[in-house]
């Protein structure tokens, strides 16, 4: 008994020891949050709202809550609040789940998971809207003169392929806060709406925010399926081009110059791009610009077009798409000739001319006989013709009758017909 004492107190230590390790691992233990509900607050818009487990023992640590979306799309996020909201899409119901982390302290296993879910809406299938398209254009706003700027926004579809005859679709777009429903709509041969534009819009230029856009419909026959479609605005504003773009020239210099395009965003916010097309050697070169001038050198002997188009630099947002290019406008001479060779050819031309004429006053009044009269053969020569012939004909035969006339030259004797 006396050798087994010392054993059994150590047992009861050890006890006495696991027990109380248990109840300090009991009481640090992170419980997951209670009453997760998801709820729609707004057009593509959740609410996710839980609260603490009342059942959660005291510990020295902060709380936190991280939060995973299963659906549509996967994302994870950390927070200490006990609600968050979400942009989305929802045409294909929205599920998350969320769990209780530390976030400041003794770093402990988190707790379990807990999970909500939106179902997807009642729809056939095949009867959304298709190819759904957005883009926004800056304007001057000249109702507001406190906003001197307004945005508007056109989106385009397609019907579904399924959609029976008579379906009838309706545009919504919610930014920020505000929610519109579009008012003037283009339809196809079917009379079905398939584009929208709002002259006027709530978007904020330089905002950073999604633009969601929501498309409904209705139909005798079925029910017809939404759609939900999220665009960044960096991606879908249309910029406009540089306006009042001058060029000049002066020898081989060309000068360019242009004011920034109607936009929100300060002259600072702008990339350029250049175009100089050689109309002469059908050639052209683009030059990339952070300033609104550029001095460029060329020939004097050419004709050019000049363009000029802009985009949003990353200084102030994501880089979108480049704007048109600005109408040409037209400098420089075209296709001209070098000066030599203009003389050469005017003096050619010239010559040509007064060769024409005057040949062609000599022809009218005969001055050309008359400069250039024929030369009379000399007298001598005739006669000695005659003799020579005539002694070779009575030479031949006595009979034989030759009779030589002609017309004598001024100058010589008339012959008579003679008989040898």
């Amino acid at each position: 008994v006396i050798i087994m004492a010392p054993a059994l107190l150590i047992l009861l230590g050890a006890t006495v020891i696991l027990r109380a390790d248990s109840l300090a691992h009991k009481k640090s233990l992170l419980l997951p949050p209670t009453n997760f509900t998801i709820k729609v607050t707004g057009l593509s818009q959740v609410l996710l709202r839980w609260e603490s487990n009342p059942d959660q023992e005291p510990v020295n640590i902060e709380l936190g809550y991280h939060v995973r979306i299963n659906a549509p799309q996967e994302d994870d996020y950390e927070t200490r609040n006990t609600e968050s909201k979400r942009v989305t899409v929802l045409h294909k119901g929205f599920s998350a789940s969320v769990r209780t982390v530390s976030w400041t302290g003794q770093p402990l296993p988190p707790s379990s998971w807990v999970s909500a879910e939106l179902k997807a809406p009642p729809g056939s299938p095949g009867t959304s809207v298709v190819n759904l398209t957005c883009t926004t254009n800056t304007t001057v706003n000249n109702h507001t003169p406190l906003k001197p700027y307004q945005v508007s926004l056109h989106c385009s579809w397609l019907a579904g392929e399924d959609a029976p005859a008579g379906t009838q679709y309706f545009l919504y777009y919610r930014y920020g806060s505000w929610t519109e429903e579009c008012q003037e709509y283009r339809r196809d041969t079917l009379n079905r709406n398939t584009a929208c534009w709002f002259p006027r819009t709530f978007i904020s230029s330089r905002g950073s925010d999604p633009l969601a856009v929501h498309a409904n419909g209705s139909s005798k026959h079925v029910t017809i399926k939404p759609f939900d479609q999220l665009f960044a605005l960096h991606a879908i504003d249309r910029i406009n081009p540089p306006v009042n773009v001058t060029a000049e020239t002066e020898g081989t210099c060309l000068s360019i110059w242009w004011e920034k395009p109607v936009s929100a965003f300060p002259i600072h916010c702008f990339e350029y791009e250049v175009k100089i097309y050689n109309t002469r050697k059908n050639y052209s070169q683009t030059e990339k610009m952070t300033t609104n001038t550029l001095i460029s050198i060329i020939d004097d002997i050419s004709k050019y077009s000049v363009q000029v188009r802009a985009t949003v630099s990353s200084v102030c947002r994501q880089m979108g798409a480049w704007s048109e290019w600005s109408q040409p406008i037209y400098v420089g001479n075209d296709d001209q000739k070098p000066t030599t060779e203009w003389f050469l050819i005017v003096l050619m031309a010239a010559i040509c001319f007064i060769l024409l004429i005057f040949s062609f006053i000599c022809k009218i009044g005969h001055l050309w006989t008359k400069l250039f009269p024929p030369v009379p053969a000399p007298k001598s020569s005739i006669k000695d013709f005659f003799v020579i012939v005539s002694s070779e004909k009575t030479a031949s035969t006595e009979t034989e009758i030759e009779v030589i006339s002609y017309v004598e030259e001024p100058g010589f004797e008339t012959l008579e017909d003679s008989v040898f």
